[in-house]
């Protein structure tokens, strides 16, 4: 049996754990399972509600059937792959270990304060992706190198904006006007693929992650958070679409 500061505690560890998780990129329902497997672990029923961008966990002790719920802001943070890999296994190791609520912080703890790569490792590894995008779309080894260098310039950009905390569809559209801008120098070059370059030179702001979680979502029945994620995914679309649309307005009018 659970005191009311137990249950506290565990609920504090449990939102902010599944804020975690939601706020880096993992679907709702895989959320909701590695939460209710770290409550059973630790004794309790568990509950999580999503609505829009809050969360509420709800906490509550199966003999005594005293329960305790806080709910709190889904944050924004970058995607990581490994870091949900890794609070996903948390979960795993807390059903099969049996570990405590202090082990689960410590172990917790551990893992976000992990050093995540250095920002122009990042601006590297994307601006290389995305020239891969143009040789996989057929472009030759001039588009490469023009995707490459316009990658650089509008992800730079992108991660400067958002170091200062710019409204992110403000962000996408300077992105993407930027380094569309910078494809375009392939048209006068008489790049024989320079239309393959100045298109693929903004897919790295593709949302695909949201877009794939939102249909995840209403696949599974979270259908509210699906469709909140997927419409916030075309609105970033809609903002790649204005800033590519006014490098080729000033394309055609002769302008660049």
């Amino acid at each position: 049996m659970h005191s009311k500061e137990e249950l506290k505690d565990i609920t504090h560890f449990l939102l902010e754990y599944a804020n975690r998780l939601m706020g880096s990129g993992v679907h709702t329902s895989r959320v909701v399972r590695n939460t209710h497997r770290i409550g059973q672990s630790l004794d309790v029923e568990v509950a999580v509600s999503v609505i829009q961008k809050n969360l509420i966990v709800n906490v509550r002790d199966p003999q005594s059937r005293e329960s305790y719920n806080e709910m709190a802001a889904t944050p924004v943070l970058p995607i990581s792959f490994d870091l949900n890999a890794e609070l996903s296994a948390l979960s795993w190791d807390a059903h099969d270990q049996r570990l405590s609520l202090d082990e689960l912080r410590e172990r917790y703890a551990r893992a976000i304060a992990r050093p995540k790569l250095h920002p122009l490792c990042v601006l590297l590894l994307a601006a290389l992706a995305n020239a891969s995008f143009c040789a996989l779309f057929g472009g030759d080894w001039t588009s490469r190198g023009i995707v490459f260098a316009a990658t650089l310039v509008g992800f730079r950009l992108r991660q400067l904006m958002q170091a200062r905390h710019i409204n992110h569809y403000i962000v996408f559209i300077v992105s993407a006007l930027a380094a569309s801008l910078c494809a375009s120098s392939a048209l006068p070059a008489g790049t024989p693929t320079a239309e393959v370059a100045l298109a693929t030179s903004v897919l790295y702001l593709v949302p695909g992650v949201p877009l794939l979680n939102g249909v995840i979502d209403i696949v599974e029945g979270y259908v509210t958070t699906g469709v909140c994620r997927l419409i916030q995914a075309l609105l970033l679309v809609l903002c790649i679409a204005i800033g590519l649309s006014v490098t080729l307005m000033l394309v055609r009018d002769g302008l660049l």
